[in-house]
């Protein structure tokens, strides 16, 4: 490994340990030494595992203040991920795998039920939720949308021809058309700063459950391997297809509890944006990836089950802690305060 001498990383902080394994790697992160040969197990969708694979696929983004760039290509870290990664995926694919096609598994996706679905986050946000529920689920999806289309953009070398053009169109619109003000991260920003939070990039990770870690560790799983491109295409596809509706649900929700104009605006923007981007993704992404490779439909498939696994599990720790009028946080937030986004 090619390990200059580089000034620490600005950045932000690393998290407390949250186990055994969490810690071995925090530690050597942070004192700057060989991670330890053996490492301690930890379930696959437990905190301890899925906040040690988020540090270690941070060190691909923004790193962490105080730790060396050249930490993101050291090999026993990366040979410590690679083990992470096998049991994380072991366990996705051990509960999905239902042998549809594409077509049989985009078709539920774009059905949306005729009644109240109980375990619809954004259907209880849309008619029950209260400001601090909102405030809540913005927290938690920060750990995304603060870096939103980042971990979709290591597919596009992995692409050619219809399928590659058409992802780098919708990856265009998603990083704001070429205005830094339109960037769909620096919108998030802004919303977070109508809600009174933190806009700092990952202000609350330390919040954030192993369920909504998953959800952001998936995508760096998907976009950091080759082998799993079809996988990556498949999640981009389910997001783009579900956001469009999902979203008019949150903006009505924030306009119902006096969220503010700009945490409004995230919302109705992806309304529009990603009904377009749906048929795009759809017809020339999936589309174009599976003319040219249908031997990865599968993987499409996976990619789609498994952030739909993702996101249930998600809902299934958020609902029942509302619906009981607690947080759903690791650590309640503080009042709203005035926040400024990053520019």
């Amino acid at each position: 490994m090619i390990r200059e001498a580089r000034p620490p990383t600005t950045g932000p902080s690393l998290p407390p340990a949250r186990g055994p394994l969490s810690h071995a790697v925090i530690r050597a992160l942070a004192e700057d030494r060989p991670l330890p040969a053996r490492l301690p197990d930890a379930a696959p969708y437990g905190d301890d595992l899925q906040l040690a694979l988020y540090v270690l696929y941070e060190l691909h983004y923004r790193g962490f203040a105080g730790v060396d760039d050249g930490r993101e290509w050291d090999p026993v870290l990366l040979g410590a991920r690679e083990r992470l990664e096998r049991g994380y995926l072991a366990a996705l694919r051990a509960d999905t795998g239902s042998g549809r096609t594409v077509t049989e598994a985009f078709e539920g996706l774009l059905v949306e039920p005729a009644g109240r679905d109980p375990s619809s986050v954004a259907q209880y946000l849309q008619y029950e939720g209260e400001l601090w529920h909102l405030r809540e689920y913005a927290a938690l999806r920060s750990l995304y949308h603060l870096k939103e289309a980042d971990p979709h953009v290591w597919v596009i070398p992995r692409l050619h021809g219809r399928a590659k053009a058409a992802m780098v169109a919708v990856e265009y619109d998603e990083f704001g058309a070429g205005r830094a003000e339109r960037v769909h991260a620096r919108l998030f920003a802004e919303l977070m700063a109508d809600l009174g939070l933190d806009t700092g990039y990952g202000g609350y990770l330390d919040h954030a459950p192993a369920e909504a870690l998953a959800t952001v560790n998936q995508m760096s799983l998907f976009g950091l391997h080759r082998a799993l491109r079809g996988s990556l295409v498949g999640h981009f596809a389910c997001v783009e297809v579900t956001s469009s509706p999902g979203s008019r649900r949150l903006a009505e929700a924030l306009r119902r509890t006096g969220g503010g104009p700009a945490a409004e605006f995230f919302y109705t923007e992806h309304v529009e944006a990603d009904a377009v981007h749906e048929q795009v993704v759809r017809r020339d992404v999936v589309g174009g990836l599976l003319e040219d490779h249908p031997e990865l439909e599968a993987d499409v498939v996976f990619g789609v089950e498994s952030t739909t696994l993702l996101e249930n599990r998600l809902g299934a720790r958020l609902l029942p802690s509302w619906r009981s009028g607690r947080s759903a946080l690791r650590a309640p937030l503080g009042a709203p305060a005035r926040s400024v986004p990053e520019r």
